[in-house]
């Protein structure tokens, strides 16, 4: 009896001092999504990055952290009435000046609050350069599309699953800061996961069988990201070209059921014209939460503003075009630019909506967008 009692008291004295940790969070139910939805209506708006940076890495780093330019852009948005973007992050920026990483990141919201657009976080990227690099980057190479943007956190990393704890801080770190801050409107995990580089000098540098890695890694980050528990939902898009079973779990490859299940809200790609964009919106309906399109708007292939957004409006799907300001990504070429040679500016551009003086690609479009989304 006397060593019961006195392994009682080691057991209630060990529970007195660690006090109780935070639950760990679980995927949002649907009726706590679509309160999340009816909070804050129908939004649409734009990736953005400034004009004046070619990557995630040059938006952030403190000599290129470009205020003037931000803020400018920024205001041309709200003057179309957009309400929320999304913007990439990098892992590398943590690793460079965390706390510098995060108070620009700060400022940046801050900014954007003011003129009164919610901000979507990304968080990890499979597309284009495997191999990041801080420091300065490299200059566009013209009349190409996306020459100079960078995956996070890359082939060295991501292919080497004993590495992957190395964005343990990063994630835990960036999602807990900003976890109950309304500026904030969701995470976007990981775009385009196993998205693989084909573009000439890149491809061998692309992890084999990356599918497998990436899969490993979202699984990390769901878990860290759940731990922080934050206020605002989280997904990771479906961007695959055949969308054919998209609305039947059992019927998609590891990976994308893996993204379909852990998402709070659901969200898509589509650079189709409307007939794709529908039966893709159709088919994700079935699981009975809110719809985000992070990402739409390649004018040659149907996917336009006219032809989209009503879609999109219609359906209370929350949309974010590619693209706003022509600059240093060379967006306004198409993904075709890669292999074969431009020599000037398409007539029709892919992506982009003003030049740099503000002029628009087409003024049509500008008096739609102000008639569609400040109605």
């Amino acid at each position: 009896m006397k060593n019961f009692l006195l392994l009682l008291g080691i057991v209630l004295f060990v529970r007195c001092q660690n006090p109780k940790e935070a639950p760990i969070g679980e995927r949002w139910s649907e009726e706590k999504a679509w309160e999340w939805h009816n909070e804050h209506g129908w939004m649409a708006g734009t990736n953005f990055n400034p004009s004046t940076a070619i990557n995630q890495l040059e938006f952030f780093q403190e000599e290129t952290f470009d205020l003037e330019t931000i803020d400018k852009e920024l205001r041309w948005s709200a003057e179309l009435g957009m309400k929320m973007h999304r913007v990439y992050l990098h892992n590398l920026l943590w690793d460079q000046d965390s706390i510098g990483f995060i108070n620009r990141l700060d400022t940046f919201l801050k900014i954007s609050d003011s003129h009164q657009i919610k901000t979507m976080l990304v968080l990890l990227d499979d597309v284009w350069h495997p191999v990041p690099k801080l420091g300065t980057q490299p200059d566009p190479i013209p009349f190409v599309h996306n020459s100079g943007w960078v995956q996070s956190p890359g082939a060295e990393i991501l292919g080497d699953s004993l590495r992957h704890s190395e964005l343990k801080n990063y994630i835990k770190g960036v999602v807990s800061h900003f976890a109950n801050d309304e500026r904030v409107v969701a995470w976007d995990l990981y775009n385009e996961p196993d998205n693989v580089a084909n573009q000439p000098g890149r491809a061998e540098l692309e992890v084999k069988d990356k599918h497998i890695y990436t899969l490993a890694l979202l699984k990390k980050v769901v878990r860290w990201t759940r731990e922080v528990n934050p206020s605002q939902p989280l997904t990771v898009g479906l961007w695959k070209a055949d969308h054919t079973h998209w609305g039947t779990p059992d019927s998609l490859s590891p990976l994308d059921r893996y993204m379909v299940r852990n998402s709070d809200v659901i969200s898509f790609h589509s650079y189709e014209g409307p007939k794709a964009t529908i039966e893709k919106i159709d088919a994700l309906k079935k699981y009975n939460r809110p719809i985000i399109c992070t990402e739409y708007l390649a004018r040659e292939n149907g996917s336009t503003f006219e032809t989209i957004l009503p879609i999109f409006k219609k359906n209370e799907i929350h949309a974010i075009n590619w693209g706003f300001v022509a600059g240093k990504t060379n967006t306004i070429f198409p993904w075709s630019s890669w292999t074969t040679q431009f020599d000037s500016i398409p007539k029709i551009w892919h992506h982009d909506i003003y030049r740099e003086d503000k002029s628009p690609f087409s003024k049509s479009e500008i008096s739609f967008l102000k008639e569609t989304l400040m109605k």
